[in-house]
């Protein structure tokens, strides 16, 4: 047991390196600083890139970490798992001859740098302006916290697990996002006299009402999308048929040992087949390879070039064994004595069965409607997503209580969570603002 324990440790380990400080700095001098910075139009939160490189490359690292946070409340995690490959990197000029200035790796440098010295916190201004209270710690629901906390709001975050970060802490693998770095972050955002509440169920423990009832001026609902979809087809409901998303919250809460081996559904020697090809899927398989299945199968019903992952997470993925189905349909999971068996797929050369005693679902997620549920007057769409406003932004079709991140639209990157959230972060300090000069 404690070899396997050391081997799974070793799998994982962080897989990208970190720059080193001659490192960062050398590759900080290489930006450009060009006159229209097409690097920030690339970045969907508009960072101020050329600002803390130039910062950087001269070596005050202190001042390059000052302009981050103008911007990012989660530097170390978006230097991480950010697809910079599509965004501030793909645009940057030098991209052109297929040598990008790497800012991802150049913020997580200055982030971790920060974390690691200790450098000396920013100011924060006196919580005057008003009491707001967030559900859900994850992307979205963090960068609200830390806009409004550093204006000067008393925020409370409310979240059901036991412990913070969403899918931060519990979707995200350690070999991309290491749990000791989500940590550190939300200690960030701690400091910035955000309050903390967990293992407090929104609609069981305390409704949105009674949040008012106990002095809130507003609430944000960040509680993203907790519940996976299923795939209508025969054998659907055969045991070893399993959601992606439980697979990795329970390799995670392996790792972080919060729970037994045994209750991770992926075991040695296993054949696995992963339905779908997004960023989940690729998590998914990678992680069913360090735990140590057999044979990882992605089955996909397009082909190599429509896959929604980043490429390097799927070349990656090629280099650690994963195989890839393309332009397979899933028509059927086989059983035997109610456990799968293989899948039967449709490829464009016919029908094949693919041998596998376990299957993960990487086909979507939706929201849950715990919260909406239990809250009266917040509408929804078709789907299950809530309904907001442009004005004041992010508000629901109920007076003060707004909304933001994956629970109003299809899931997305962390940093597109974040944009999205710090918009209506702006929107609630106008509405608690505009509030209290009414004497409401």
């Amino acid at each position: 047991m404690k070899k396997e324990t050391e081997k799974l440790k070793l799998k994982f380990d962080e897989i990208n390196e970190g720059y080193t400080p001659k490192e960062a700095i050398e590759e900080a001098k290489r930006c450009l600083n060009c006159k229209n910075p097409l690097c920030v139009t690339g970045c969907p939160i508009e960072h101020d890139i050329p600002g803390f490189i130039h910062q950087l490359s001269m070596g005050n690292i202190g001042d390059a970490m000052q302009i981050i946070n103008q911007k990012s409340n989660l530097p170390a995690i978006c230097g991480r798992v950010c697809p910079h490959e599509k965004q501030c990197e793909g645009h940057c000029i030098l991209n052109k001859k297929g040598a990008p200035v790497r800012v991802g790796k150049l913020e997580r440098f200055i982030a971790d740098f920060d974390g690691d010295m200790e450098l000396i916190r920013e100011k924060i201004a006196p919580k005057t302006r008003g009491k707001v209270a967030i559900i859900g710690s994850g992307p979205a629901g963090l960068t609200v916290a830390g806009d409004l906390a550093r204006d000067g709001f008393n925020v409370v975050i409310y979240e059901k697990e036991q412990e913070l970060g969403g899918v931060l802490m519990f979707g995200i693998p350690d070999y991309r996002l290491p749990k000791d770095v989500v940590r550190r972050e939300l200690n960030k955002i701690e400091a910035l006299g955000v309050t903390f509440i967990t293992n407090c169920m929104i609609g069981t423990d305390i409704t949105v009402d009674e949040m008012f009832n106990r002095g809130f001026d507003a609430v944000f609902i960040g509680s993203g999308t907790a519940v996976p979809k299923a795939l209508d087809i025969p054998g659907s409901t055969l045991k070893g048929v399993i959601q992606s998303s439980y697979f990795l919250r329970m390799a995670s809460l392996y790792n972080s040992k919060s729970v037994n081996r045994s209750e991770v559904p992926i075991k040695n020697e296993d054949e696995v087949g992963i339905i779908g090809a997004g960023n989940v899927a690729m998590d998914a398989a990678r992680t069913a390879v360090r735990m140590g299945a057999k044979k990882v199968t992605v089955i996909y019903h397009r082909t190599e070039a429509d896959i929604p992952a980043l490429r390097t997470e799927y070349n990656e993925a090629v280099e650690e064994g994963v195989q890839f189905s393309w332009e397979s349909s899933t028509e059927e999971f086989i059983g035997e004595n109610g456990l799968v068996k293989a899948v039967r797929i449709k490829t464009p050369e016919g029908e094949k069965i693919l041998p596998t005693n376990k299957v993960l679902l990487a086909i979507g997620s939706r929201p849950a409607n715990r919260i909406v549920a239990s809250t009266s007057g917040i509408q929804v769409d078709d789907t299950g997503y809530v309904i907001t406003k442009e004005l004041p932004y992010g508000m629901t079709t109920k007076k003060g209580i707004f909304a933001g991140g994956d629970v109003v639209h299809t899931p997305q990157t962390v940093v597109l969570a974040m944009r999205e959230a710090k918009a209506v972060a702006k929107g609630i300090a106008q509405y608690v603002d505009a509030k209290k000069l009414l004497g409401e």
